[in-house]
């Protein structure tokens, strides 16, 4: 079988990078498309896995001319792959390629993890032209629950299961100014489409968050997609971009702006505040919230709140434990969801049959 993936964001990347060094073990074939965004490409490289990249320019999303520069260049892009390898499963996030597909006979599974609420306009071009949606069973796809196969699962779990990773201190050691117990800040630029009228951590908050952790002698690492000011540079994490989720691992707290990291915290049941106005808007992150009580969500409007939060979490005896076993709580109800993922993939469309007749099979793999 030949596997086209297209990736466009460092967490979709961690997302298959377990299913495809599988597959390969297996014989299959897979090409992976990426653009140059972010850390993307040198997660990739640090990886070893083969790659192709399908867009090295970042462009102006605020400009139609530049807008239809980029649909102008994926389209192409799009088109020399297909000729040249001739996928018989596509997967990926991308309506211009999702389309592409309906002219060969590749198959096209759309894999997305935010509600069609969020996501409006890429739902609405995306999803009617895929073969099947491949998402977390608490995301709302309703006008096109018939193409979904949903799991019990998160995306983050296909590559923080417990089966997936293991954290190791003695990799992150180099990068610890010293062996307090540390917290860890994440600043995300906040500029994809479905960001738009979204705040979250200014200068002034970030200063008051840093103040109150080194108060009661944590030690304070900020992960940052956007620029910091110089007076921030003693606090810049300065790890390989792989070394990620272990020095999560192994935070005492996580406060952050972006969805995908208090997520990823609380796959290894690491305590965390997500401070933005996405909050209580996101399936994922209200399960995460309100059934296991890993994450919590705060609104910009809220700013006292996210200190009560603190010290309230603070305060609580035994913090560590007690998330680890909120963890275990939510572990014990999902699945391996690489092992599902290879699985589906590899016997599509007979396992999508499958899984709408007995949606329990999934749970043959833990």
């Amino acid at each position: 079988m030949k596997i086209l993936i297209q990736v466009g964001h460092p967490a979709q990347f961690h997302f298959y990078k377990n299913a495809v060094i599988l597959w390969q073990a297996k014989g299959h074939k897979v090409r992976l498309l990426i653009k140059t965004k972010d850390v993307l490409e040198n997660l990739a490289m640090e990886s070893g896995l083969n790659y192709v990249i399908f867009e090295h320019k970042n462009y102006n999303k605020s400009s139609k001319i530049e807008m239809l520069k980029m649909v102008s260049s994926r389209f192409f892009s799009y088109i020399k792959q297909m000729l040249t390898f001739r996928p018989d499963i596509i997967i990926g996030p991308d309506p211009i390629l999702a389309k592409i597909s309906r002219f060969y006979k590749s198959k096209f599974i759309a894999v997305a993890e935010d509600d069609y609420q969020i996501i409006k306009t890429l739902a609405y071009l995306l999803f009617p032209s895929a073969d099947a949606i491949f998402a977390p069973k608490v995301c709302d796809y309703s006008p096109w629950q018939s193409k979904k196969v949903e799991y019990e699962g998160y995306m983050k779990l296909a590559y923080l299961h417990p089966k997936r990773f293991t954290a190791n201190r003695e990799l992150i050691q180099p990068y610890l100014r010293d062996n307090n117990p540390y917290v860890l800040i994440r600043l995300v630029a906040l500029t994809a489409y479905h960001d738009e009228h979204i705040e979250g951590i200014d200068n002034t908050l970030l200063d008051r968050i840093i103040s109150r952790f080194e108060g009661m002698g944590y030690s304070v690492y900020i992960s940052s997609e956007k620029e910091l000011g110089e007076r921030y540079r003693v606090y810049r994490l300065t790890s390989p971009v792989d070394l990620i989720h272990h020095i999560m691992a192994f935070a005492s707290f996580l406060v952050c702006d972006s969805q995908s990291m208090a997520v990823e915290a609380s796959m290894l049941g690491i305590p965390s505040i997500r401070f933005n106005d996405f909050s209580g808007k996101i399936g994922v992150l209200e399960e995460l919230e309100h059934k296991y009580g890993l994450t919590y969500g705060i609104k910009t409007d809220q700013q006292e709140r996210l200190f009560e939060k603190i010290d309230e979490l603070l305060a609580m005896p035994n913090l560590r434990e007690e998330f680890q076993h909120r963890r275990q709580k939510m572990l014990d109800d999902k699945i391996d969801v690489t092992a599902f993922l290879v699985w589906f993939i590899e016997n599509y469309p007979q396992s999508a049959k499958i899984m709408k007749e007995n949606p329990d099979y999934q749970f043959r793999f833990r």
